[in-house]
């Protein structure tokens, strides 16, 4: 794959043990009784501006960010781009919606989404439809951390292989090694580990884009010979959308992915964890500087493309294992001297562990709180409630390692896309939730079932090779972003469903909520 590159591992590992360290310090830090869920899973919710705006940062800005919108953008051109927008379209909805969440879930202890959807409509299935979505959605979208650990592994040259029992021969073993110290630190630190570590893997992140976006532009003769270098139909999409697939596409991509973000648990857990609602808004704010960076990596792909890295023999190997997704590393090697790459490579490797800690949390929280405490042992004490969190957390991780060793690594765009497909038919309960009592819970339940039943009908027509589904309307072919035109069908149903059936209720729903609780 690559040569053994002392220095680089040297600077990788020592990067690596300091955070390792740093995450079971973390449970000393702003200390709280972690017997506790909301100490454990929640981190209190005591964090403040500072804090929250690097741990959505580190949540949001993960490893898939370095290493698979550049793949897309090197291998398909501009259309990896809808990455730039969508983040931005999020943190405009962030700021309307997402204070009214933190304050009804404050007033009552909601620690997540399915606990607000439980109490607001009082339906158990509902909830549990939540619970469920969030956690099989996340499972990708930590797979997809996995993938960016694996591919930097591998450029690093660090080979080991190992029989592991029930999965086979296991390749890049430093990669479970790797897991188990997250799953340790997770486990005794609960969502302080990763809020702390957050810091550096941003220091990490910043140096390496600000020099990656200076010293290699140098290298290759600057900007204009970068842009001529690649092919001008993947430089732009056409101006006109209603005659240009690709832009069709572009943004439904955006919108749809934009729709989707804050609606996986994970992303909630970071906003319930805010030590005010005043917390949340000003990191909508403050949070599109994210995106100037994201936009700044994604230009990495054109930086491959330029610098002739998948035509370049040493590099054979990893391309052929990767795809597309070996261009960023193979950049780096051939850009950088040693340490720098052990430098970079660790800020990646680190962006794969803050998001997959915070969003193993998260699904911990969701399978205690309203699978768990729910349906096998409502009378559960709050220590007992935080233990079965905590072994659900290792769960997960395991199982998203199982995912990844079982699937191919030469699309991890789609894992995430995939993802985004189902937990997007979360959004009409938990957003017409947010500002209305009128929905009726089966209507909305109806709806869940409807969308995802047709955008997973949909990928699966794909054979899982996309997520862009092509529908035939009045004679037009409009390339669409599965996960949204599958909303469009729940939304239809809920909203139907939802006349019918409030119109033939005895009596309204249950609600736990007060309209003074979301303000």
């Amino acid at each position: 794959m690559a040569r053994i590159d002392p220095i680089a591992i040297s600077v990788f590992a020592a990067l690596f043990l300091f955070v390792t360290v740093l995450g079971f310090f973390a449970a000393r830090w702003r200390r709280g009784d972690l017997s506790q869920l909301h100490e454990w899973g929640l981190g209190g919710r005591r964090f403040g501006t500072v804090v929250t705006w690097f741990l959505l940062g580190g949540d949001l800005y993960t490893a898939y960010t370095f290493i698979a919108v550049p793949a897309l953008i090197f291998g398909a051109g501009a259309v990896g781009f809808f990455a730039v927008p969508y983040a931005t379209i999020t943190y405009a909805l962030m700021f309307v919606v997402f204070p009214r969440l933190w304050s009804v879930s404050r007033k009552h202890g909601y620690v997540t989404g399915a606990d607000f959807v439980r109490g607001r409509f009082g339906n158990g299935t509902l909830a549990l439809a939540v619970a469920v979505t969030g956690i099989v959605a996340t499972m990708p979208y930590i797979a997809l951390q996995l993938v960016g650990m694996e591919v930097v592994v591998a450029a690093l040259g660090i080979k080991m292989d190992v029989v592991v029992p029930g999965i086979g021969l296991v390749h890049d073993f430093p990669l479970i090694v790797a897991f188990l110290v997250l799953a340790l630190y997770t486990y005794s630190s609960g969502l302080r580990a990763p809020a702390m570590i957050a810091v550096v893997k941003d220091v990490l992140i910043y140096g390496t884009v600000l020099a990656a976006i200076v010293i290699i532009p140098a290298e290759l003769g600057g900007y204009a010979k970068i842009f001529a270098a690649v092919d001008p139909a993947k430089l732009t999409l056409a101006a006109d959308p209603l005659h240009n697939p690709g832009a069709v596409s572009y943004a439904t991509l955006a919108l749809g992915s934009a729709l989707a973000l804050f609606l996986y648990p994970h992303a909630m857990t970071g906003v319930m964890s805010a030590s005010s609602r005043h917390v949340v808004k000003r990191n909508a704010v403050a949070l599109p500087a994210y995106s100037l960076a994201l936009g700044l990596i994604a230009l990495l792909g054109y930086m491959a493309v330029a610098s002739g890295v998948k035509t370049n023999p040493a590099y054979a190997a990893g391309f052929a294992q990767f795809g597309n997704n070996f261009a960023v590393p193979a950049l780096f090697l051939k850009a950088f001297p040693s340490w720098f790459v052990g430098f970079a490579f660790a800020g990646i490797a680190i962006g794969a562990l803050v998001p997959a800690a915070i969003m193993s949390i998260a699904c911990a929280n969701l399978f205690t709180r309203n699978i768990y405490r729910e349906y096998f042992d409502p009378n559960c004490s709050p220590a007992r409630e935080s233990q079965v969190a905590k072994i659900a957390s290792l769960v997960v991780k395991a199982g998203a390692l199982v995912f990844i060793l079982k699937m191919p690594t030469t699309d991890a765009i789609n894992f995430q896309l995939l993802g985004g497909i189902w937990i997007i038919q979360t959004l009409p309960t938990m957003l017409m939730g947010l500002y209305t009592r009128w929905p009726n819970p089966w209507a909305l339940l109806a709806g869940w079932a409807s969308g995802i039943a047709a955008g997973t009908a949909m990928v699966l027509s794909l054979d899982f090779k996309g997520s862009t589904f092509v529908l035939h309307i009045f004679g037009m072919a409009i390339p669409c972003y599965a996960a949204l035109s599958s909303l469009m069908v729940n939304l239809a149903v809920a909203v139907v469903l939802s006349a019918v059936f409030n119109a033939a209720a005895r009596r309204p729903h249950v609600d736990a909520t007060a309209a003074a609780d979301y303000v």
